[in-house]
């Protein structure tokens, strides 16, 4: 990946509208479309409402982070395995396609 990850908690603007966003998950599966996200976030400061609020966007979408969300020690750890894990799955998913071929 280009760029780390923001830690959930975080909040951010879109780069679209100005509406604040905290994200709240990261390499999201959207279930309506099966397209995989770099975030899922909710609108700040009102929450995760229903499922149909919840939005989804890559890392480019965003045009400023407004407040970074806490980061440790598990935080790090956890944000270098997904970060490992996507991109193993991603090549597989390469491999298997070219096999298609």
């Amino acid at each position: 990946m280009e760029q780390q990850l923001l830690p959930i908690g975080s909040v951010v603007k879109f780069k679209e509208w100005g509406q604040t966003l905290m994200i709240y998950g990261r390499m999201q599966n959207d279930s309506k479309t099966l397209k995989r996200w770099d975030y899922v976030a909710c609108f700040y400061p009102h929450g995760n409402l229903t499922k149909d609020s919840n939005i989804f966007f890559n890392h480019e979408d965003i045009s400023e982070v407004v407040f970074r969300g806490y980061i440790n020690d598990d935080e790090i750890a956890f944000r270098d395995a997904l970060i490992e894990g996507i991109e193993k799955a991603d090549q597989m998913a390469q491999s298997a396609g070219a096999d298609k071929s």
